[in-house]
């Protein structure tokens, strides 16, 4: 981790995984590196989540929902003071077809930022096949500034 404390991180990634609802609750999300640089998440391979009958091919909508999250985590890792973000655009270009039962594995950052927009970049590939994307994304964000009381109080357990 460059430029970012453990503190941190771990409370980012409690307020992150805090504020998961539905969808990305069910999906199982895990963080398995944070820094300046961008975020990197594994998400477990679920079958729930596939379309087709042998259950390898992961539904187009999954991997939307997995990089507009991820961004999300980015946003926070990178921007100080980020108290909610909404999402603005999101675009994903599939590369090639989802096959596999193996872990998704999204590399996400954001690589600008104003005063109220943030923008990202990532990609998505199996484990083990990091050369070889599933897609790739690119989204803006409407950011609110101020007030992170409810962020301290979420990392601390007290927000409900």
């Amino acid at each position: 981790m460059s430029d970012i404390t453990q503190k941190k991180m771990e409370q980012i990634a409690q307020m992150w995984n805090a504020r998961g609802k539905g969808l990305i609750t069910h999906m199982g999300l895990e963080i398995e590196e944070v820094s300046i640089e961008g975020v990197r998440v594994r998400m477990p391979f679920n079958p729930d989540f596939c379309v087709d009958r042998d259950q390898t091919l992961l539904h187009g909508g999954i991997l939307t929902a997995l990089l507009d999250s991820v961004f999300g985590l980015a946003n926070f890792v990178a921007i100080e003071g980020v108290s909610t973000m909404a999402t603005l655009d999101l675009r994903v270009d599939y590369l090639r077809p989802a096959h596999s039962r193996a872990d998704v594995i999204v590399r996400a950052h954001c690589f600008r930022q104003t005063r109220h927009i943030a923008f990202d970049s990532g990609s998505i590939w199996f484990d083990g096949h990091e050369n070889e994307e599933i897609a790739r994304g690119s989204a803006s964000f409407a950011l609110t500034r101020g007030d992170t009381s409810l962020f301290e109080a979420m990392t601390r357990g007290k927000a409900s």
